[in-house]
């Protein structure tokens, strides 16, 4: 059983940042990639980013490339989500999921509560 806890949401405007922290229960966080997704009111919970476990390889969706950031910290089991010039779309839940690397929700096994990201023009 692994535990995941997102935190750092909330209201921002336009063109803002926040970090987003995922922390995760055990000593084997080190072992799962993790992946970031979101979910807008309506829509599909759709792909963000994902860090292979090793913290080597990332992939991150076209719609935030180049503003959204993955890392991981094996020490601490906490992965981070880093937003830079926040738009109105972004404005999602967000969730954090350990798995495998990938960018399908099928390759993840656990999932966090979600945290919520709103975004204002």
């Amino acid at each position: 059983q692994v535990q995941l806890v997102e935190s750092g949401g909330g209201l921002v405007q336009a063109g803002g940042s926040l970090r987003l922290s995922c922390a995760a229960s055990g000593r084997t966080f080190s072992s799962y990639a993790m992946g970031w997704f979101r979910q807008a009111p309506g829509k599909e919970r759709e792909f963000v980013v994902a860090i292979s476990a090793t913290g080597w390889s990332t992939n991150s969706a076209d719609s935030v490339k180049g503003r959204f950031t993955i890392s991981r910290d094996n020490a601490k089991n906490t992965v981070y989500l880093q937003m830079n010039s926040l738009k109105p779309e972004d404005t999602a839940v967000y969730y954090c999921a350990a798995g495998s690397y990938g960018s399908s929700r099928l390759s993840y096994t656990y999932w966090g509560q979600g945290t919520q990201v709103s975004v204002s023009s």
